[in-house]
């Protein structure tokens, strides 16, 4: 499994239009090949509350490099989440645990 990994900077105030878009974009993701699961987790630190981590969890870094970005739903995804973030996120892409405790 390859763990896509991205820290998502909401412009302070709108967290709950945020969450909002993110509860209509989230089934354009899930029904994509190769997805195997997505958490969204908000930053408890103080000072932090606008910055969520999104973990998504694909079979293959195709299904979600060529495959999802490559989709009509991404282009939807785009429309409904892009404009709130800043700076735009990085994503990285990770693979199999090195090491579990």
């Amino acid at each position: 499994m390859i763990l896509e990994s991205a820290l998502l900077d909401v412009l302070p105030g709108e967290e709950d239009a945020f969450l909002a878009a993110f509860a209509e974009a989230r089934p354009l993701i899930a029904a994509q090949r190769g997805f195997r699961s997505l958490e969204l987790r908000r930053c408890l630190d103080e000072g932090r509350g606008s910055r969520f981590l999104l973990q998504v969890g694909w079979e293959t870094l195709a299904d979600h490099t060529e495959g999802f970005r490559g989709s009509p739903e991404y282009r939807r995804w785009r429309e409904l989440l892009h404009h709130y973030y800043d700076p735009f996120p990085v994503v990285e892409h990770y693979g199999e645990p090195v090491l579990r405790a």
